[in-house]
């Protein structure tokens, strides 16, 4: 099926997937819910370092995804070269050597790897730590690491030891041999530009306060292209080599990884919040190539006025056409507006995408849930946070827990929040005091509460739904499930996405009865293999940086009645109308 814009991307991604084209999925078996796909399923999953190959595609390294594809830009063919279930994990940046050889940074478990031009694979390096920037000057190889007091390193793809030629990179990125000869990469941390005789020597700073510099490009002329990864889409030109001069656009691509230049010199660059492949001029006006979407959706959530937010690792977004709402529920205010000057936490924006908005650049944000005029967020790197979508200020409220994922509200206001990694659920304050109301779980994953305001939570490894008792004991609600993970009350049912089968449950919170509402849902991680409930800890963290985090399918219930699934098999949103009596 030939996807947006001439490619031939898959409407799905998914086997068995939903047809993004007619948002629906014909043939539903009697007494289940009718299904609408409220945004197209994501081609790329995240797009990072991008480069073209001697054939002449653009191929695009998808950190999240394990893969790499390739893009005919002249016939729209996308192509996917280097297999998710292959030997690289977490493709972050590639180069190619002059032999047509591709080489690929595999950044979290820390190798560096050569494909041949008959596709076979040799690993070249391991033992680094976050190789991320890579380059080759003719069958030279040069990779730096993505860590603070990181290397920068020859590699001899043939044998012998790696040769380190500069230390203490401020997080090192995407690089590229300039005019001069020299090796050009950012300092993330610092904002500055760094360049290097490819023999070694002193490194000398060529560009400071560039703004969040995260790769370096030189456009076929020899001007310096510093793309940014915030939420503006800022691109600084540098004419290091002629007049000196620099230049600022913003193009609106949200979170900019990496640029290549075609033999026409047109511009093309990658996002690692959204995916996607995007052309952009030299005034900053841009053409999309390939749309960009949802790097999950994990958590998702719905505030009165029918707005969707999902948590998607690198941010907050959502479909960008509400719910409706049921005649008289009080509306809310739209899309989170510019942050809070000095705030410092991110910037909140309404960005539009096509069919997905992105609201906040948010740090692997993974839970998320709407409380009358605020967000709540739960962050991989064990925080719990606030968002005030009118003023754009973030609170930190707790952090420090491992791997925190579905959040609640209670009704006296607290927050309720399933700690996956440390098996536990514990109660925010207001005040921020942290209370355990659950531990010894398995894997909690999300938590939920009735009209009672008693407390439901999913345990993804143990297979079941427990209730949590007054006095910190749990009851079995329902067990025999594969792998439960998003978790709502609406009424007097609880339902819960169940990963492993693919479907949504239904559970009489009355009579303990439980039957199936959808089947074949897009739920579950792809395309990447996904680590274990018991592995998953060794990948969340890579160096003091988030490395590779398990899929989480979250639900919530709509004003108007219906439930909203995240479909992150594929990078959709679903929307379930109720099916009417059963």
């Amino acid at each position: 099926m030939r996807g947006p814009r001439g490619t031939d991307a898959p409407a799905s991604a998914y086997p068995g997937g939903y047809d993004a084209g007619n948002g629906h999925r014909p043939g539903l078996p009697e007494g289940r819910r009718p299904v609408e796909v409220l945004n197209p399923a994501n081609p790329l999953w995240g797009s990072n370092g991008i480069a073209f190959g001697p054939d002449g595609r653009l191929y695009v390294a998808e950190f999240l995804g394990g893969r790499i594809s390739a893009l005919d830009l002249a016939g729209g063919g996308l192509d996917v070269v280097v297999p998710a279930d292959g030997p690289v994990r977490s493709p972050d940046d590639l180069a190619f050597g002059a032999d047509g050889s591709m080489y690929i940074a595999d950044l979290v478990p820390g190798r560096v790897w050569r494909r041949g031009p008959g596709g076979e694979y040799t690993l070249v390096c391991e033992g680094m730590e976050n190789p991320n920037g890579i380059t080759c000057i003719g069958d030279r190889l040069f990779v730096n690491e993505m860590k603070m007091d990181g290397r920068l390193l020859e590699l001899f793809p043939d044998g012998g030891e790696p040769v380190v030629l500069a230390e203490g990179l401020a997080l090192g990125n995407a690089m590229q041999r300039g005019p001069d000869g020299c090796l050009y990469y950012p300092h993330m941390v610092t904002g500055q530009i760094w360049r290097l005789s490819p023999d070694g020597g002193v490194p000398e700073m060529v560009a400071d306060r560039v703004d969040r510099p995260v790769a370096v490009r030189f456009d076929r002329g020899g001007v310096l292209h510093v793309l940014s990864l915030g939420p503006e889409g800022i691109v600084t030109r540098i004419d290091l080599h002629g007049t000196g001069s620099r230049t600022r656009i913003t193009s609106g691509v949200v979170g900019l990884d990496n640029a290549a230049f075609d033999a026409e010199n047109r511009m093309f660059v990658s996002s690692y919040a959204s995916g996607g492949i995007t052309e952009m001029s030299p005034d900053g006006r841009t053409r999309t190539i390939v749309p960009r979407g949802f790097d999950g959706p994990y958590g998702i959530t719905i505030d009165l006025g029918g707005t969707v937010y999902a948590a998607d690792h690198y941010r907050v977004a959502g479909p960008s056409a509400p719910l409706p709402v049921r005649p008289g529920s009080p509306v809310l205010p739209g899309p989170p507006g510019p942050p809070a000057p000095g705030s410092g936490h991110g910037e909140a924006r309404g960005s539009e995408e096509g069919d997905v908005t992105s609201h906040l650049l948010a740090p692997f944000v993974h839970g998320i849930v709407a409380d009358g005029e605020l967000l709540h967020l739960t962050s991989q790197f064990g925080d719990v946070r606030t968002l005030d979508p009118g003023t754009g200020s973030l609170r930190t409220r707790v952090s420090g827990l491992r791997r925190p994922l579905g959040v609640a509200v209670g009704r006296d206001g607290s927050l309720v929040v399933a700690e996956a990694g440390g098996g536990r659920v514990l109660s925010v304050a207001a005040d921020d005091t942290v209370t355990v109301l659950a531990e010894g779980l398995g894997c909690p994953t999300d938590v939920a509460l009735d009209a009672a305001g008693r407390v439901y939570v999913s345990d993804e490894r143990a297979g079941a739904v427990f209730r949590i008792e007054p006095d910190a004991t749990t009851a079995v609600v329902t067990e025999g499930l594969a792998a439960p993970q998003g978790l709502t009350v609406q009424g007097d049912t609880l339902y819960t996405v169940e990963t492993g089968r693919r479907g949504l449950r239904g559970i009489s919170l009355t009579t303990g009865a439980s039957w199936t509402e959808a089947e074949d849902l897009p739920v579950g991680t792809a395309p990447r293999t996904a680590a274990s409930p018991t592995d998953a800890e060794s990948e969340l963290f890579s160096h003091g940086l988030p490395g590779l985090a398990p899929g989480f399918a979250g639900i919530a219930a709509a004003p108007d009645g219906s439930l909203v699934v995240s479909g992150n098999a594929e990078g959709t949103v679903l929307r379930l109308t109720p099916s009417g009596p059963r």
